[in-house]
């Protein structure tokens, strides 16, 4: 099984990452320009490393990696989550059993040194682990997915640890950078939307995270979590807003 996982400085987590996988017969780390020490760590934990100088997005990034991975199956993770024993030993037996071309793992995300088991993000499950010839990632900038050329996945009970959001810092970076990234796609196929659009989506994402998906039962972290998620559902239309409102100052004709 080929390990493939795409960096940029993530000194802070790429070494308990790759321990995490260490039952996989390759690993590989694509980096895209990493000033700080991942490459070398990851390197010293007899990954392959491979560099690139552009960033095209997400997806396209993670298929540059899987172009770069050489056994049957394919397990594709990112430097903050980690493989438990008790997943590794299920990718294993899911392996040998092969029933089907890929599986499904459920992310358990931890905020704030608190597991967020409610507010929708468990489960979350994400496919992940699938025969190397039977599915790609979609070339979305982010959001990206793998997409399955054919059959049904399975599903692994045991869940992928997620340790996304360290402080509340780190999500308002991982914020501000997919916001941007989802409203230049966006834009770029000529969606179109309003400043109305943006604060029912951000009320929206409140509600459902909190009371439909249960966030309260969270505490007062699930209230945090789902405060955040309706101020990403609001950033991103208002990237997007935003670019439609320089796209058409930067056009007189649209102006009248």
């Amino acid at each position: 099984m080929s390990v493939i996982v795409i960096t940029y400085n993530e000194a802070a987590n790429i070494e308990a990452c790759l321990r995490s996988v260490s039952f996989a017969d390759e690993v590989i780390v694509l980096d895209s320009g990493s000033t700080d020490t991942t490459c070398v760590q990851a390197a010293a934990l007899g990954a392959q490393v491979h560099h690139t100088t552009d960033w095209p997005g997400f997806g396209a990034q993670k298929n540059r990696a899987l172009a770069l991975a050489t056994q049957s199956w394919v397990l594709a993770i990112d430097a903050d989550e980690r493989v438990t024993p008790v997943l590794a030993q299920q990718i294993t037996s899911a392996l040998a059993a092969d029933k089907h071309p890929a599986y499904e793992l459920s992310r358990l995300t931890q905020f704030c040194g608190r597991w967020i088991r409610h507010c929708g993000w468990t489960p979350d499950r994400v496919l992940r682990l699938f025969k190397r010839c039977s599915a790609e990632f979609s070339c979305d900038l982010v959001h990206e997915r793998v997409v399955l050329k054919k059959g049904d996945a399975g599903r692994l009970s045991e869940p992928l640890l997620h340790f996304s959001y360290p402080t509340p810092s780190h999500y308002w970076r991982k914020l501000e950078s997919y916001s941007q990234a989802w409203a230049k796609q966006r834009h770029s196929q000529g969606q179109k939307t309003t400043m109305l659009r943006a604060a029912v989506s951000g009320v929206v994402a409140f509600i459902r995270s909190y009371v439909f998906r249960l966030g309260f039962l969270d505490g007062a972290m699930g209230f945090a979590v789902c405060a955040m998620q309706a101020q990403a559902a609001f950033g991103k239309y208002f990237a997007l807003y935003c670019l439609q409102q320089i796209n058409d100052d930067s056009n007189p004709s649209s102006n009248p």
